[in-house]
């Protein structure tokens, strides 16, 4: 395999990549952004890239612009070190999540991922409804979500851990694990293979920068100790990285997210509802929310005890954000859109008038 291929370069993304090269321009892997300054993998090898003023302002918005795992054609400048990005190539798969803030922008984590880890720990910082958020961005993705549970070695009964998680994964895998031990970590190699990209995401204090060590087989990355107050963790990456593993396999590592707002949700909430999903077309009304309706097949359920009364009410809670968030959205787009049919409509009463005299 050549340097491309070993970073998941494949048939499909030469056809993407088409006619760039008659433009003089090359392929590359964007693998680590830290302040919007980028570093691509090329046949070349590293080099430093920086998008042109015409991108950034072409771009609607940070969704526009280059992430951590895009494809694109880079053009290199004569007399300068640093390549120009000229094309982000269309992303199989996209990690997003609303930006931090009021403003309604979009944060891309990551593209081109081809699965998801959602690690945790298990421990007192263990929270099946954050679980259930994280999974439900992976699945919206597009990319395969598999639920790791880490620090297996510190943890004296897991059952009840393992229980609430496959309840909160459900058609996803869980795999229990141990960074500090390698306990478990024969399982990933279902995911992790030459050419596949593999994300890395989850809260501070989880062990991720420890499983990264462990998968690498070094310290490439630093790692600090949980406060023994609520076993939580402290910030260590401190950007968005990709890594080629000894065996093959491409890993994305992210910064610690306690957080983790919607962007677009909708399929995402189907699938990892997925049980709710199934009872909601035996309700006696098509709309039913799930609420205090007559007929309601999933209140029914909880109530029978074949449903969890506390996933029910996460459902609500994700399905309220996911629609409030998607109104602000709308919400300028049908300003925008007000303001061209009134320019529209006085320019036509212009029109009339002028001809009336």
């Amino acid at each position: 395999m050549g340097i491309l291929e070993d970073w998941g370069w494949d048939a499909r993304w030469a056809e993407e990549f088409g006619g760039d090269a008659a433009k003089g321009l090359f392929p590359a892997r964007l693998i680590e952004e830290q302040r919007g300054l980028f570093q691509i993998m090329s046949e070349q090898g590293v080099k430093s890239a920086r998008t042109p003023g015409t991108m950034r302002h072409k771009a609607a918005d940070r969704a526009g612009l280059p992430a951590v795992g895009d494809w694109v054609a880079a053009e290199s400048v004569p007399n300068e070190k640093v390549v120009l990005i000229r094309r982000i190539l269309p992303r199989r798969t996209k990690l997003s999540r609303k930006a931090a803030g009021e403003t309604m922008e979009e944060q891309v984590i990551a593209a081109n991922l081809d699965t998801v880890l959602v690690m945790t720990a298990l421990n007192a910082d263990f929270n099946p409804r954050r679980l259930e958020r994280f999974l439900t961005v992976s699945r919206e993705s597009g990319a395969e979500p598999v639920l790791l549970l880490n620090k297996l070695d510190a943890c004296a009964e897991p059952g009840p851990f393992l229980a609430e998680a496959r309840q909160a994964a459900g058609d996803a895998a869980v795999v229990a694990i141990s960074a500090k031990t390698a306990a478990g970590l024969d399982a990933l190699s279902a995911w992790i293979k030459p050419g596949r990209t593999v994300g890395l995401i989850g809260s501070s204090g989880v062990g991720k920068s420890t499983l990264v060590n462990r998968l690498a087989g070094n310290e490439a990355l630093k790692t600090a100790e949980t406060r023994a107050s609520d076993e939580r963790g402290r910030h260590t990456t401190t950007h968005r990285q990709l890594f080629i593993l000894p065996g093959g396999g491409i890993l994305l590592d992210t910064p610690g997210m306690r957080e983790m707002q919607f962007w677009d949700a909708e399929q995402g909430l189907k699938k990892t509802f997925d049980d709710i999903e199934a009872l909601a077309p035996s309700c006696r009304f098509k709309d039913c929310a799930h609420g205090s309706e007559p007929g309601c097949a999933v209140k029914a359920a909880v109530e029978a005890g074949t449903l969890a009364a506390d996933r029910l009410e996460s459902w609500a809670k994700l399905k309220r954000e996911s629609l409030h968030e998607a109104r602000r959205r709308e919400a300028p787009a049908a300003v925008t859109e007000k303001q061209k049919w009134k320019a529209i409509h006085k320019a036509a009463r212009k029109i009339i008038k002028e001809k009336r005299k």
